[in-house]
C-alpha cells in the first residue's frame, strides 16, 4: 500500500538532501588582497568561471595576505594564494608553506624572463604617474622632469609600509636615482598632496579632482577609456624606465584539496582566465594571445624600458628604501 507523504516530511527530506549535497561539494579557499573579492575586482568573474569547471565552491578570503599567512603558519586554512607581487614573494617563500606548481610556463608573455617553480604570474603591469589632461596640459616627459615641476602640481602616492604600489614606488625611485634617491624624494615631497594607506584611496582622491597626478599603473587609463568613454586620463611615460610588477598564484603545500588547488593554477593559465584579465583587473595578462586585449587597451603607450628588481634584491632593499622615504617625509 502506498502512503502519501505529508508536506512537512517532504520539506524535511528536501532540506536533508540539499544539506548533504552542500556537504559533499568541496570548498577551495584562496587568500587574496582586499580589492580582489570586491564587486569591481576580478574575483567574482574568476569565481564564476572556475566553479563552472570544478563542481566545487571557490571562496576568496580577502585581506592582508602575508600577515595572515605568517600568523597562521602551517595551520592556515588556505589551499592557494593569489595576488602576491615580486616584492613580497621572498618573504612568502621563506614561510615554507608553498608547493611547487609543476607547470610549463614557456607560454608566458611577460617583458622579463620567468622560471620560478613556485609562483605563477597571472598578470603584469608597470607603475606610472597617471594625470588628468584637463588639469595638467604639459605632463612631465621624464622622471627627472617630474621632480622639477612646480610645487603647486599635486600628486597622491601610497604608503610603502601598507601598499604594494607604494613599495613599488620607493623601489622604483631607488632603481632610477640610486644614491641620489634621498635627494629625489626631497624634490618630490612638496608636490605630494597626501600619502594614503592603499591604492584605492589615492585613486579616489585623483578621480574626484583633488590632485593632478596619482601613483598608479600604465594601464589605468584603459579603465576610463573602455568603461567610462573618458580619454582625459593618461600615464606619463618616462625614458628612465618603469617599475615592473606581476601578481601571482601559488599552491599551499599542506592543502586538504591539492587536486583542486592544482586545477585552479591550470585555470589561471587558461584562455578563459587570461582573456578576462585586461578588463577585470585592468592589467596585462601574463599569457597574451590573439583577442586577449581590447583594441583600446592594446593601443596604450608602453615604456621602452622595463625595470625589474628580482625578489631577493627587492627584499634586501626594502627596509633601506622605506627608511630613506620616511626620513625625508618626516623632515
Amino acid at each position: 500500500m502506498k502512503h502519501a507523504l505529508s508536506p512537512a516530511l517532504m520539506i524535511a527530506g528536501f532540506l536533508a538532501t540539499s544539506t548533504a549535497l552542500v556537504a559533499d561539494t568541496p570548498e577551495l579557499i584562496i587568500y587574496a588582497p582586499d580589492y580582489f573579492g570586491s564587486e569591481w575586482g576580478p574575483g567574482p568573474a574568476i569565481e564564476e568561471g572556475f566553479e563552472a569547471t570544478c563542481a566545487c565552491d571557490l571562496r576568496f578570503v580577502t585581506g592582508d595576505v602575508m600577515s595572515r599567512l605568517k600568523l597562521e603558519g602551517e595551520g592556515t586554512e588556505a589551499d592557494a594564494v593569489i595576488g602576491l607581487t615580486t616584492d613580497q614573494t621572498a618573504a612568502a617563500r621563506a614561510t615554507g608553506l608553498f608547493a611547487a606548481h609543476g607547470k610549463d610556463l614557456s607560454g608566458l608573455t611577460l617583458p622579463v624572463a620567468w622560471n620560478d617553480d613556485t609562483f605563477v604570474p597571472f598578470n603584469w603591469g608597470e607603475t606610472a604617474f597617471v594625470y588628468d589632461k584637463t588639469r595638467l596640459a604639459e605632463p612631465p616627459e621624464s622622471f627627472a622632469a617630474l621632480l622639477d615641476m612646480p610645487d603647486d602640481v599635486k600628486i597622491v602616492i601610497q604608503d610603502p609600509r601598507s601598499s604594494v604600489s607604494g613599495l613599488a614606488l620607493v623601489l622604483w625611485v631607488s632603481e632610477v636615482f640610486g644614491d641620489g634617491a634621498e635627494e629625489a624624494w626631497r624634490k618630490l615631497k612638496p608636490k605630494i598632496l597626501t600619502v594614503t594607506p592603499g591604492w584605492s584611496e589615492a585613486y579616489g582622491l585623483f578621480t574626484s579632482g583633488e590632485a593632478d597626478m596619482v601613483l598608479s599603473f600604465t594601464t589605468s587609463p584603459a579603465y576610463h577609456i573602455i568603461a567610462e568613454g573618458d580619454d582625459t586620463k593618461a600615464a606619463a611615460i618616462f625614458p628612465e624606465g618603469h617599475y615592473f610588477m606581476t601578481e601571482m598564484v601559488a599552491k599551499i603545500g599542506a592543502s586538504d584539496r591539492p587536486e583542486l588547488a592544482d586545477a585552479f593554477v591550470d585555470y589561471v593559465l587558461s584562455d578563459a582566465f587570461q582573456g578576462m584579465i585586461a578588463t577585470a583587473n585592468w592589467s596585462y595578462p601574463a599569457r597574451e594571445f590573439e583577442g586577449a586585449l581590447p583594441t583600446e587597451f592594446a593601443d596604450l603607450p608602453r615604456p621602452d624600458k622595463t625595470l625589474f628588481v628580482p625578489e631577493a634584491e627587492a627584499e634586501l632593499r626594502r627596509d633601506a628604501v622605506i627608511a630613506d622615504w620616511l626620513k625625508v617625509m618626516s623632515e
